[in-house]
Formats: structure tokens, C-alpha cells, sequence
């Protein structure tokens, strides 16, 4: 199942190597990459001075986004084909030309400027390659002829969840497939690193997959949840109780003092043989179908801090004899994960080399903004929404070995600005959106949302409720940490729908709800008193044309967080590779980008 090249690369790179060097060159040494990837916040934009905006962004990009609504220039940094692109650039006669707008040669308007066309093609270069070609069109026999999930299945899943399952569920059985007919590992157990409700887990368990599953999860409420759809997916039955009607009325105890009756007027309990078994690692585990044909699932709740899965493989329960009485050999397992929050995928990826019993690893990561930092102290978007307590200034300035990044050819990289390679948080959290799917709906939605918010930061700068941002550097990082602030932190968060409705409905939500803080609450009240929705109309007017100059940087640093992405996943693809105990690694897309943005798998095979 290995892919021809073990990165999806452009068209630009001959192999993997040469994109690598080209894309730490590239992160390191682009200022202007580096200001829209961590070296800026929303908060600064109406507050800072010199103004953010001018100060990002060349000016000749400037005059050109006067000319243009956001949609058409979100269709030039997405949508519009790299040749035209090359022959846009071809088509500017002279820099000054190009600087009067005098070649009329996009949308009936002046060409873009030379080095934003050159930026655009930069980072489409460096971002991996994110089509999907679903597996039917080019799988193995064993992986084909397999429909949809059975509606029994797919209970509680949305289209988005199902599609990733059907998808992943298919891979997953080709991948294990070749591993049973071509490296002689029979994988006999998949565990499924941070399962949640079991969705993935369930499709793997049930006909016509059949896989012994072992699903870890931390939250024991997510574990009973899935138990209870497991029900729904027939791979279990509902426990029966019959009870005496009448003693349990009269609210007598069990005849004959049965010690097993717990309850008045049970007589008789029947429990299944469970298919899908429970299983807690500080508790019990409960007895494995003795049907070898049929899918199991084992629930282990267990909060994974590191790859060692020693314990798990202690819990698993196989059948005690083969067919020809001869001791089973130890469990073969695969490491799966669908959508990985934060270092979950890094424990999933160690544990490749942890565990002897792993032989393969198949992870989908997201949320990259709860990765943690291995080069340095957490760093922040707003770092002092830092809680003032003892213990976080102590581990404030910690390094965690979990963290990003994972290889050691990002963690020892030489640059301008030292050694190691680091994404900020305010880069990581860019790096989950999804700018391609962005509709106009959804694009004036959170663009109105950014600044309201950015709006209310000025308001309460001038009444004195915050202070102005300074900018701090970051000489060991190769990249700006961003925005600091002083002065208390407020964060407003999430408001009622209705908030957003207007400026003055926005700034009256976001009022009421940072006076529910009992320490900051009655100095917010006292200066915020007296404001008359005249006055807070007045800064939405004075302020209404900074809407679009923020809402071009807000899409910039989105269009070039792909580029964050590509290079969270090629440092995973960069760690496997570093390890003497892997034979192959490779990273190839799993589902439809405009139905799951998160859609690279990294896959990992021991020698």
C-alpha cells in the first residue's frame, strides 16, 4: 500500500528531499511569511501602533486590495490556476507599470503585483497536495466491493463523520491486508487512540470488517455512550433483567438471601456474551466473544500521556489456544486514530518504537493549537491570558519532549535566527482552518465576528480597561510570538446569536458577560458606565473601513497556514523516518478536503 513518493508533493519537487529543504528554507526566511504565521493577532489591529496593516503588508499590495472585493481575492490566493498565475506574471511589462496599475490584465482590472503573485505561488508550492482519490478506484481485491455503512452502523454519525469513517475504515482493511500477505505481520488487535464515542472503532468491529478493536478513551462518559450505541449496531445485546413483580412492589428482599441480588425482586440476570467488550485499565475487562469470526471491541478508559502501551497489551484478551493447541503468540497491533487531538498523535507515533507489539501506525491529527512546544516555553497568542498561580509560572518556562517539533532534523535546523524550527500558538491555530471551503455566507460571518471583536478591543483600550500591545521578539524560535498585551486578560469568547446583529448588540453581550468576573467585573461596569449606544455607533462609523484591511490579512494568514500544516506533518513524517525500528513511512491523503480539511494520514510500518 506505500505511496510512489511518501509525501503529496507538488509538481514543483522531483521527491521529498528537495521539498523538505526548500520548505525550512522557505518557513525560516520569509518575513513576510513569518508576520502572517504567529507574528500577528486580531486584537492588535485597531490598537497598535504604527497601524498593523500598513505595517505587514507591502504597500503595492495595499493599492491593489483597494481595487478588489474579498471574494475575488480569496479567488486569487485559492482558485485561480497556476498557469494563469505564471502568465499574469509574464504579462507586467515594467515596475512602474505594474505600480500605476496600468495593465488591465485581471478581472478587468490592474495585473496584481509581482511579489504577491510570487507569495501566492510560494505557498501553494509548499503546502502539500491535498486531493483525495478515494481507494475503490486503485484497491486491492480485498478492500473492494464494500458499500456504505449500514444505517445500524453509522447511528449518531453526521455526513462528515461518515464519510471519514467509510474512508478510513477502507483504508484501514487495505493497510492491514497487505501487511498480512506481505510483511508477515498478521495484525491480530487495532487500538484506536482516543475513541470517543467509537464511531471509527464500531465500523472496524462490525461485518464486513470484523476487526478486534481495542478502543482507548479518558472520558468514561464517552465510553458508556458508545456501549449504548453499540447496542444499536447489533455487536451486543441489552442486558435483561426479569424481576418478581410483585416482591419488587412490596419492596421485599431476594428470596433465599441470593447475595447477588441487588435489587428487590430480581430473580434472574442475563447479560450478553458482548461483542464489544468493556474494559477499564484500573478495572476488569469483560470476557471476549468466543466467536474468532466475528468483531469484538474492548473499551479501556485511560489517559494516554506517553506511547507505552504496555498495559494495554496486558488487557487485551485473546483466545488461550489455535486450532492445533499451540500457545498464541503475543498481539500483533495496529495504532489508528482519527482526528488526534493536540500530542495525542505523537503518543500514537512513539508508541511504533515503544512497543514491540505495534507494528503499524495509521494517525489523522488535528488540533494543532493544543500541540505543545518542545524548544522552548509554551508561547502564546495572548500571553497573558496566563493564569497568575505559582504552578504555571513554573512551567512556564519548561520545555515539553512531547511536543512540535518531533524530528530532529526541525529540532536542530540552522537558520538566521538560530537553531529549531517553532510554530506559535496563534500559528498553530490558523493552521485548522479551512479557507478552500469558505462560502460568502460563512466568509461575512466571522469576518464581522473578527471586527466586532478587534472594534470592542479599542473601545476598552480607550476606556482605559486594557493597555496597548507591545511587540516582543522571539530570538530563539524563527518566529515572532505575536501579540503581548498588558494588563489584565479578557476574554469574551462565544456569544448569543443575537449579539452579532449589530455592533452596539455585540458590545452590550461582550459587557455583560466580562462583568460576570467577580475581580474585574465592577471596574468594567464603572468605566464602561454612561455609554450610550450613540457612542458605541460612533466607533463602529469611524472605524467601518478598517472592516476590509482586516478581513485581507485575516485571509492571508489563513491561505498561509497551509503551509503551519505541511509543516506539522512533515516533522511526524521526519520523526518515522529518524527511527532505525521503521521500514516505511509515508503521508497520503485520506478523505475529501471540502468534507474534512484534516485529511493526511501518516503511516508508519516497523521493520
Amino acid at each position: 500500500m506505500p505511496v510512489k513518493c511518501p509525501l503529496p508533493l507538488s509538481s514543483d519537487f522531483d521527491n521529498a528531499e528537495a521539498y523538505v529543504k526548500s520548505l525550512l528554507s522557505f518557513v525560516t526566511s520569509s518575513e513576510l511569511f513569518q508576520n502572517l504565521c504567529g507574528g500577528v493577532h486580531i486584537l492588535d489591529f485597531l490598537t497598535k501602533e504604527p497601524d498593523l496593516y500598513s505595517t505587514v503588508l507591502p504597500e503595492e499590495w495595499r493599492v491593489w486590495f483597494q481595487l478588489h472585493d474579498i471574494p475575488a481575492i480569496l479567488d486569487l490566493l485559492m482558485r485561480e490556476d497556476d498557469g494563469l498565475l505564471e502568465s499574469l506574471k509574464s504579462s507586467i511589462d515594467t515596475l512602474s507599470a505594474e505600480k500605476q496599475g496600468t495593465n488591465s490584465t485581471w478581472r478587468n482590472g490592474p495585473c496584481p503585483p509581482t511579489s504577491l503573485l510570487e507569495y501566492i505561488q510560494a505557498i501553494r508550492r509548499h503546502a502539500l497536495n491535498r486531493d483525495f482519490r478515494p481507494l475503490d478506484a486503485s484497491a486491492a481485491p480485498s478492500s473492494t466491493g464494500i458499500g456504505p455503512l449500514p444505517r445500524h452502523v453509522a447511528v449518531g454519525m453526521k455526513p462528515k463523520k461518515i464519510h471519514e469513517v467509510e474512508k478510513f475504515v477502507k483504508y484501514i482493511n487495505g493497510l492491514t491486508a497487505d501487511m498480512d500477505t506481505t510483511d508477515g505481520h498478521k495484525i491480530t488487535h487495532i487500538v484506536d487512540f482516543g475513541s470517543g464515542q467509537n464511531y471509527l472503532g464500531r465500523a472496524l468491529a462490525s461485518p464486513p470488517y470484523n476487526k478486534q478493536v481495542i478502543a482507548l478513551e479518558s472520558k468514561q462518559h464517552n465510553i458508556n455512550e458508545a456501549k449504548t450505541m453499540d447496542i444499536t449496531a447489533r455487536l451486543t445485546e441489552k442486558e435483561k433483567i426479569m424481576c418478581n413483580k410483585k416482591r419488587y412492589r412490596k419492596g421485599s428482599q431476594s428470596t433465599n438471601h441470593d447475595p447477588d441480588a441487588s435489587q428487590p425482586g430480581i430473580v434472574q440476570s442475563s447479560s450478553s456474551s458482548q461483542a464489544p467488550v468493556n474494559g477499564n485499565i484500573h478495572g476488569s475487562a469483560s470476557q471476549a466473544n468466543p466467536d474468532e469470526s466475528k468483531g469484538k471491541i474492548q473499551y479501556l478508559e485511560s489517559f494516554i500521556q506517553n506511547g507505552d502501551l504496555a498495559t494495554v497489551v496486558h488487557e487485551i484478551k485473546c483466545a488461550p489456544n489455535t486450532p492445533d493447541g499451540m500457545i498464541k503468540p503475543d498481539p500483533q497491533l495496529m495504532v489508528i486514530s482519527l482526528h488526534s487531538c493536540g500530542n495525542l498523535l505523537h503518543h500514537g507515533l512513539r508508541s511504533l518504537v515503544l512497543n514491540p507489539s505495534v507494528k503499524v501506525v495509521a494517525m489523522v491529527g488535528c488540533c494543532y493549537n493544543l500541540v505543545t512546544e518542545r524548544l522552548g516555553p509554551p508561547t502564546y497568542k495572548l500571553p497573558s491570558l496566563r493564569s497568575s498561580n505559582m504552578r504555571l509560572d513554573a512551567t512556564s518556562s519548561t520545555c515539553d519532549p512531547h511536543g512540535f517539533p518531533m524530528s530532529e532534523r526541525l529540532a536542530m535546523y540552522q537558520h538566521q535566527l538560530g537553531q529549531g524550527i517553532r510554530l506559535n500558538i496563534t500559528a498553530r491555530m490558523m493552521a485548522v482552518q479551512a479557507p478552500e471551503n469558505w462560502t460568502a455566507t460563512e466568509c461575512e460571518s466571522f469576518f464581522t465576528r473578527h471586527f466586532y471583536r478587534a472594534l470592542l478591543q479599542r473601545m476598552l483600550l480607550d476606556h482605559g480597561i486594557v493597555e496597548k500591545p507591545t511587540q516582543e521578539g522571539d530570538g530563539d524560535g524563527g518566529g515572532p510570538r505575536g501579540w503581548t498585551g498588558a494588563g489584565p486578560a479578557l476574554t469574551v469568547g462565544s456569544l448569543r446569536k443575537v449579539c452579532y446583529s449589530s455592533f452596539t448588540a455585540y458590545v452590550r453581550g461582550a459587557i455583560t458577560k466580562l462583568a460576570d468576573d467577580q475581580e474585574r467585573g465592577i471596574a468594567i461596569q464603572r468605566r464602561m458606565e454612561g455609554l450610550i449606544d450613540e457612542d458605541i455607533s460612533r466607533y463602529e462609523d469611524k472605524f467601518k473601513e478598517k472592516k476590509k484591511e482586516l478581513s485581507v490579512v485575516w485571509s492571508l494568514m489563513a491561505f498561509s497556514a497551509s503551509v503551519v500544516e505541511s509543516s506539522i506533518v512533515v516533522d511526524r513524517w521526519l520523526y518515522l523516518k529518524e527511527q532505525a525500528e521503521v521500514r516505511e513511512c509515508w503521508v497520503e491523503t485520506v478523505f475529501d478536503y471540502k468534507q474534512s480539511p484534516r485529511n493526511l494520514v501518516v503511516v508508519g510500518i516497523k521493520k
